[in-house]
């Protein structure tokens, strides 16, 4: 049987999943149509924005996550947004936060080892208006995506 594994965790990533309707009325007690009906409405006011897998990280070759720290260059100063907009560009971040406190930016990284994490601030980090960056690396992740 043809190997869709690589074809479909990207698809799964970009959010190609769906709730199961049976289980959602089933939990609560309720007909699959009220469930239905209450998920539309939900929808459409961008209470829900999407549905994904949550994956194990470590078996998609994505197990090793940082948190890069980044404060921006006050003589080239772009606005947070204009630097995160470009870092999210990179298939490789997980999300990017404007923070407060003495960074401007948090961006969760995942690559496969250190060495992509290290091709990939080769490129990223070096955005005309980064100033500095600390990065994290997790030792082990404990909750994601409200799955624990």
């Amino acid at each position: 049987m043809k190997n869709l594994r690589p074809e479909l965790i990207e698809l799964l990533k970009k959010g190609y999943c769906t709730p199961r309707l049976s289980r959602l009325a089933a939990k609560t007690g309720s007909k699959a149509t009220t469930i239905h009906y209450n998920i539309k409405q939900m929808e459409e006011d961008g209470v829900v924005k999407t549905y994904k897998a949550v994956f194990d990280h470590s078996k998609i070759k994505e197990g090793f996550c940082t948190f890069v720290l980044i404060n921006l260059d006050r003589r080239e100063y772009k606005t947070p947004e204009e630097v995160g907009k470009m870092l999210a560009k990179y298939q490789q971040v997980e999300s990017v936060d404007i923070i407060t406190g003495g960074w401007e930016l948090i961006v969760k990284v995942r690559t496969k080892d250190i060495e992509e994490y290290y091709e990939f601030s080769k490129k990223a980090l070096l955005i005309r208006g980064i100033d500095r960056t600390q990065t994290l690396s997790s030792l082990l992740e404990i909750k994601s995506e409200f799955v624990g």
